[in-house]
């Protein structure tokens, strides 16, 4: 079974997700109790997902982030460099285009879409503020950013109780419902190494957005970071 480390190789990232391709919408849904949902409309919001506008959501895997998107009606590119994702992805969510591509070179032209999406998926990139930067590269001038990700909470009692739930519960449901449980050991390890609100919202900053945010989610297991690119 494929395991990827933390030094994010992107070779053993996208053989991890290959891995778990087939059973993994299926594991994060018993992992994180159904909030997927909740939080990827929260996301949609954050970028002012409609009919018209135009989004790329990187790190989509098989397009389970962008649903809540394309339920506002926006026209959404899903990209991830696991082509098993993508093609789950094509044959569950018609309704997005689904591109192959890597978050630290993506393939698209300057300024195409009108917000770009992430999420948790730039806690596994081996360069987070390259790519941060290459979503910013796509974005047109004004257009949003919205950045969700695991966290681990602020109050001493929420953070050792998240803490026991990544290193006691979620390896005990991987157990019984993933076809490769190691990948869960990673995903806990990764979360707790992950810096802070503050740090993060500092790096999407000095990769060049403006009017960096964030708030908590679900008492700050989780936050959704937003920016807006600058009028150049």
């Amino acid at each position: 079974m494929v395991r990827a480390g933390l030094e994010k190789d992107p070779a053993e990232v996208s053989a991890m997700f290959d891995e778990v391709a087939q059973g993994y919408d299926r594991t994060r849904a018993r992992l994180w109790l159904g909030r997927m949902n909740s939080w990827g409309r929260q996301m949609a919001a954050s970028v002012c997902a409609g009919p018209g506008r135009r989004i790329l959501d990187v790190a989509a895997g098989t397009g389970t982030s962008g649903m809540a998107l394309t339920a506002c009606g926006a026209r959404v590119v899903a990209c991830d460099f696991s082509a098993s994702m993508l093609a789950i992805g094509r044959r569950r969510h018609p309704a997005m285009d689904f591109v192959v591509g890597d978050g630290h070179q993506l393939p698209f032209a300057d300024g195409t879409f009108d917000a770009v999406t992430i999420s948790f998926g730039l806690r596994n990139v081996a360069d987070s503020p390259r790519v941060l930067a290459e979503m910013l590269r796509v974005t047109r001038p004004g257009g949003l950013l919205a950045v969700c990700e695991f966290s681990l909470p602020v109050t001493p009692v929420r953070r050792a109780l998240f803490r026991g739930y990544l290193r006691h519960v979620v390896p005990l449901i991987a157990r019984r419902v993933s076809s490769n449980p190691e990948a869960y050991a990673y995903l806990g390890e990764s979360i707790e190494a992950w810096p802070g609100p503050a740090a993060l919202g500092a790096r999407i900053a000095a990769a060049g957005w403006d009017r960096v945010r964030w708030r908590p989610l679900d008492g700050g297991v989780v936050h959704l970071h937003s920016g807006i690119a600058p009028l150049r």
